[in-house]
């Protein structure tokens, strides 16, 4: 496979996964997660411009999962009890700016792949609306079919979210 074929099956991997959870097929979007999941959102943090800390904690997560958690959010927010989701949220994400790496012969399987991610969220009849931005890391195994997600991590440009809840994947 060349470098151009691998950098479309892995946008076209991003852009599906996005529209499963545009259309809100969460179990199918479940489907493209491997086990081992890490899927991470790490806090930001102001830090002043002279520090040499890092803008984000190591210890301050707004998501921190793996297979198990994701199961319990997929199955809660997929019921007519998900109270956060009465009326669904309407969403749309916008993945562009992919870069695409192959990771050394050890790792052949995985490729890591850094996006830029816009997400909005309106909800309801009003004005009200999410905007949150940021950039993925992603680390996608080669399956037979394709590729799953292995490990996410997303570094949020906002250190402040309005969003009235957290009822969306990134």
């Amino acid at each position: 496979m060349t470098n151009h074929e691998l950098r479309l099956d892995c946008e076209d991997f991003l852009h599906h996964e996005a529209e499963l959870l545009d259309d809100k097929r969460l179990h199918d979007w479940f489907d493209l997660l491997t086990e081992d999941i890490e899927y991470k959102v790490p806090r930001r943090v102001t830090r002043e411009r002279s520090s040499e800390r890092s803008e984000f904690s190591g210890k301050g997560f707004l998501y921190r999962d793996d297979h198990g958690t994701l199961a319990t959010r997929v199955e809660r927010f997929d019921n007519d009890y998900a109270w956060a989701e009465n009326p669904p949220s309407r969403t749309r994400r916008f993945v562009s700016n992919i870069r695409v790496n192959e990771l050394p012969n050890d790792d052949k399987d995985d490729v890591t792949v850094k996006s830029n991610l816009m997400f909005y969220r309106s909800q309801g009849d009003t004005a009200d609306h999410d905007l949150i931005v940021g950039e993925r890391e992603d680390r996608l195994r080669r399956v037979d079919d394709g590729f799953k997600l292995a490990d996410r991590t997303v570094y949020l440009d906002q250190t402040v979210l309005a969003s009235r809840n957290m009822s969306f994947f990134l």
